[in-house]
């Protein structure tokens, strides 16, 4: 392949990439004033990553782990986003979502497609130490944003204490527990003053 096709679908992957900056999510940004785009929650999660390291159950590759949160909902672009809290078909969802990745990392030179694909896998299994802190990070996120909002969207979401441990703490506790510790004791905070 030769350096302008190599450079021609390198640059149609980054314009696909553009349109996750059109995908609404469910969590606003921490000033309330609207809802976050999946293009920004990426950064964000991966500015939250670099900056949080430290807490990391185990070491990780922060290099990595910015890889992954920056390609993690690049599938969002054709599968839209799943909010944690929402109703949806988690099996369905999974369908969409595997063939956008299939779609979207197929649009790269075929071994840079190969290795963002396999870390985009990497993150959805969870089974890595870098993906563990990848995907508590991830969780953690959304729901800084809910708590710097007087509680965002969780009432719009009817959104539980025991929902939050068993959707977002219990992947956040396998990769950084002090990180769960210390927003636990502000979420108990806001549902004791919200009940």
């Amino acid at each position: 392949m030769s350096d302008a096709e190599t450079l021609a679908q390198q640059f149609a992957f980054l314009s696909e990439a553009d349109r996750l900056k059109s995908v609404l999510r469910g969590t606003t940004l921490c000033d309330g004033s609207r809802k976050e785009n999946s293009g920004e929650h990426s950064w964000h999660v991966a500015l939250y990553a670099l900056v949080l390291a430290e807490h990391a159950t185990r070491p990780v590759d922060i290099s990595r782990v910015i890889q992954m949160l920056l390609l993690h909902d690049l599938v969002e672009i054709d599968a839209g986003d799943n909010p944690i809290h929402g109703d949806h078909d988690t099996a369905e969802q999974e369908v969409l979502e595997q063939a956008a990745a299939d779609r979207i990392f197929g649009l790269l030179p075929t071994q840079q497609g190969q290795r963002f694909r396999a870390l985009w896998d990497e993150f959805e299994c969870a089974e890595s130490d870098d993906a563990i802190f990848a995907k508590s990070i991830d969780r953690i996120q959304p729901v800084i944003a809910n708590l710097e909002t007087g509680g965002g969207t969780w009432p719009e979401y009817n959104v539980t204490p025991e929902q939050l441990e068993t959707r977002v703490g219990s992947k956040v506790k396998r990769g950084a527990p002090d990180l769960w510790a210390h927003i636990k004791s502000r979420i108990d905070t806001w549902f004791a003053a919200h009940r």
